[in-house]
């Protein structure tokens, strides 16, 4: 392939699903100049993945794109939980969990919360956010071939409406091409993990009369569980729009096409106990749930994120969320070593870090599923025990005991048995609420996303502030540094007297450096003798200078 292309661009994203749209959010937040294309001629139609954790809301918060989601996704906000039932018209009901956040807990260690944001309503707010960041998005477009070489991937694309082939020359690949990634093939990248779990069909129909026999139960999914009828039950619109998933056996020689109308209706009438209930049929999608991982994630300058990288089951909505946070972890790192201010080994610390996540994370979505008895879905002997508890660590809670981070612990469980935000490196940096000199308010996460962040207090505030400045100076690194404290000098006031060294793990004379994703990068839990050399070594092993 000719290098010589018709398009140069930093970063092509391959992939216009979720996982594509929020990198080029992200990369377009950074002011990273990229190109997105989709061979599919819009955004989603179907409403699927529509579980957005808090994390995954975190990262929108910060990109400015929570209230657009919020406002997309208004009219499923107060349905909570998820129900099993043999029908919705018998006794046999239980709540799995009634309340996504029972008691208002999760307002002491986060600014945002989960959102229940269908596919199809979620993907035309990213492309809005995308393009208003600089994203250039091609829809109806395939990638055919790549080649790489040591500088850059050489790119051919062609239009699905005209045909017409172009050239793109990019620094970086990052393929968001779904489960079955045509670019994950041609790198040659196996995958590791049970495989194929179980087969949905994904049925979309209208019918007013279930409200009434649904009522007042405003649920996020209902199992139903007849055996001779069962499947999941998802709200639309809570009035006339519904999905249904029923369970598929195509290795029992089970064809899409052997799901006529008649027979959808006749089994969603049986499953949900309304026997005389008008339904209109409006789609029908397949869809696996599998338990997979890339053995790698990327070879030289090509990158997998999303789906292309992990395969989850959909209990729990982990695959979408983990996918969305792929793409925030690569996105500063590109930036970073687009730059100039990192070398290349940083980017060897998203396979460092985001692999195993996803090993635990699948894992613990296929026991969840097990839990759930999700329709469906038969665990092998010997698997998905009982109850699974702390799935606010899965989401919130995961860890980085080895990557871009300085002195981590090695030992530290990628995800927790319990949720501990205390500042450790490798964890999500803490939330608090802090006012600024103009009394605006604003947690510390918000202060997290075009550079990395420097945490100090008065007491040793202006070494660290010199520090930050040989920093910038030495390395050309992006990083701010915000004295905390109730001073004259200070840049930000705790809000009731909060202790931000203590909710830190560290001191007033101590510091904290936070990455742009959010994670610590490093503590110094008291007083150092040298700022200005310690934040330098700090910065050598970050960025991989040596």
């Amino acid at each position: 392939m000719n290098p010589t292309a018709e398009d140069q661009v930093p970063v092509l994203v391959v992939g216009g699903s979720l996982v594509g749209l929020s990198t080029s959010l992200f990369l377009g937040r950074l002011g990273v100049r990229h190109l997105l294309v989709e061979k599919h001629p819009d955004t989603s139609h179907h409403p699927r993945g529509r579980g957005n954790n808090v994390r995954t809301m975190e990262l929108y918060r910060v990109a400015g794109a929570e209230r657009r989601i919020r406002a997309a996704a208004s009219v499923l906000a107060d349905n909570h939980g998820i129900l099993q039932a043999r029908s919705l018209t018998g006794d046999e009901q239980e709540w799995l969990f009634k309340e996504i956040d029972p008691g208002g807990g999760l307002a002491r260690i986060s600014p945002a919360g989960w959102c229940l944001c269908s596919q199809n309503d979620l993907e035309p707010v990213l492309v809005r956010c995308a393009r208003e960041h600089g994203g250039e998005l091609r829809f109806s477009t395939e990638l055919v071939s790549f080649e790489q070489d040591a500088q850059g991937v050489t790119a051919l694309l062609r239009s699905r409406e005209t045909g017409a082939e172009s050239t793109v020359r990019a620094e970086y690949l990052i393929a968001a091409d779904g489960p079955r990634s045509p670019v994950r093939e041609r790198l040659g990248i196996d995958q590791t993990g049970p495989g194929d779990l179980f087969h949905n069909v994904s049925i979309t129909f209208r019918a007013p009369q279930l409200a009434e026999a649904v009522g007042e139960r405003r649920f996020i999914a209902c199992y139903l569980t007849n055996p001779e009828a069962d499947g999941a039950l998802l709200p639309v619109d809570n009035e006339r729009d519904w999905v249904f998933h029923a369970p598929w056996h195509p290795d029992r020689g089970e064809t899409l096409e052997d799901f006529t109308d008649e027979r959808c209706i006749d089994h969603i009438r049986r499953a949900t106990g309304v026997p005389d209930m008008a339904v209109e049929i409006t789609g029908k999608a397949p869809w696996h749930a599998a338990e997979r991982v890339a053995e790698r994630y990327g070879v030289g300058r090509v990158f997998l994120a999303g789906d292309a990288a992990h395969e989850m089951s959909p209990t729990g909505a982990f695959g979408s969320n983990t996918g969305i946070q792929d793409a925030h972890n690569l996105a500063w790192k590109l930036a970073t070593v687009l730059d100039g201010a990192a070398g290349p080994g940083l980017l060897a610390t998203y396979e460092a870090e985001r692999r195993p996540v996803a090993r635990e994370t699948s894992a613990r979505a296929s026991a969840r599923s097990a839990e759930h008895s999700h329709p469906g879905y038969v665990p092998a002997p010997g698997t998905g025990g009982g109850r699974q508890r702390g799935v606010l660590t899965v989401a919130l809670g995961y860890c980085y005991p080895s990557g871009a981070v300085v002195g981590a612990d090695p030992e530290l469980p990628v995800v927790p048995d319990q949720l501990r935000l205390t500042g450790e490196p490798g964890t999500r940096a803490p939330h608090m609420w802090l006012r600024t000199k103009d009394g605006e308010r604003r947690s510390t996460l918000d202060l997290y996303e075009t550079s990395f962040t420097l945490l100090t207090g008065s007491d040793d505030g202006e070494l660290w502030r010199t520090a930050a400045k040989g920093a910038v100076h030495r390395f050309s690194v992006r990083l701010d540094c915000h004295l905390i404290g109730t001073g004259p000098d200070d840049d930000l006031a705790p809000e009731e007297g909060a202790d931000w060294a203590e909710k830190h793990g560290t001191t007033p004379e101590g510091a904290v450096l936070v990455r742009p994703d959010g994670y610590v990068a490093w503590r110094a839990e008291g007083r150092v003798a040298d700022p200005e050399a310690a934040l330098a070594e700090v910065f050598e092993a970050l960025l991989c200078l040596d």
